[in-house]
């Protein structure tokens, strides 16, 4: 059976792509523009892995990766293999002695610009890795990788199996797991975020699940100041909760 292939939008995702896994491009779609320095370099880079470059009008390319939201830009390519979970205990016993380990987990985040998001901020924050589970959860999407601006190439994705177990796994390395709950006694800013530790996000409007939630080590609230918002998008509350670990950290 042939390998289904991918599109990967947009100058960030499209470098990303060509400079982590070069192995994974197979043609270029573009737009031509030879005042765009940019977009030339890609184009060069392409050619010197001797692929196809398709040069495009802006309807022909929206047509063919199926988004009008591609910057003139389109990389044709195959799927990106995330790792399972003896790819995250490797992962996990190969961390340096001298590495304090920041995890994010996701509990069945769906939506694949919220995915994306997370992995744009988990690059930025400096995260290890970012854990999913196998089953509702958003998959690899051209969204996805497009909302995430690279970091969906360049940030380590682990889909498990059972996520409470994982859980257990991690909290044998020594990883401390924090959920994130409105029902939380104390805020993210009051919790030890110094060492070992694993932010743990719920889902779009349902938070952690029960069984999720038994498992984190500590939950924290984000405090609301507001009189008419009562909770952030995901993405939003993985930007804060990471950030206080990157302040406490470097602090």
């Amino acid at each position: 059976m042939a390998q289904q292939l991918s599109w990967v939008l947009g100058h960030h995702a499209v470098n990303a792509v060509l400079e982590v896994n070069p192995e994974r491009a197979v043609a270029l779609w573009v737009v031509m523009n030879t005042s765009n320095a940019s977009q030339q370099s890609v184009v060069q880079q392409v050619r010197q892995l001797g692929l196809p470059v398709h040069s495009v009008d802006k309807r022909e390319l929206s047509r063919q990766s199926g988004s009008e939201q591609n910057q003139g830009i389109a990389l044709q390519a195959k799927p990106k293999q995330d790792g399972g979970d003896k790819e995250l205990d490797s992962f996990m016993k190969k961390m340096s002695d001298d590495k304090t380990p920041l995890l994010l987990i996701l509990d069945q985040v769906q939506d694949p610009h919220n995915f994306g998001a997370c992995l744009r901020t988990a690059d930025a924050a400096g995260a290890d890795a970012v854990v999913v589970a196998k089953d509702n959860a958003s998959p690899m999407t051209s969204v996805v990788q497009k909302v995430a601006s690279g970091a969906a190439e360049t940030m380590p994705i682990f889909r498990v199996t059972n996520l409470a177990r994982t859980m257990e796994h991690l909290q044998q390395h020594g990883v401390w797991m924090i959920g994130t709950s409105d029902k939380a006694k104390h805020s993210v800013y009051q919790e030890d975020l110094s060492g070992a530790v694993a932010i743990v996000m719920g889902a779009e409007g349902k938070g952690l699940r029960s069984l999720t939630e038994k498992k984190c080590d500590s939950l924290v609230s984000i405090p609301m100041a507001g009189s008419v918002v009562s909770s952030l998008n995901v993405s939003v509350a993985t930007g804060v909760c990471l950030y206080e670990v990157v302040r406490q950290r470097t602090a």
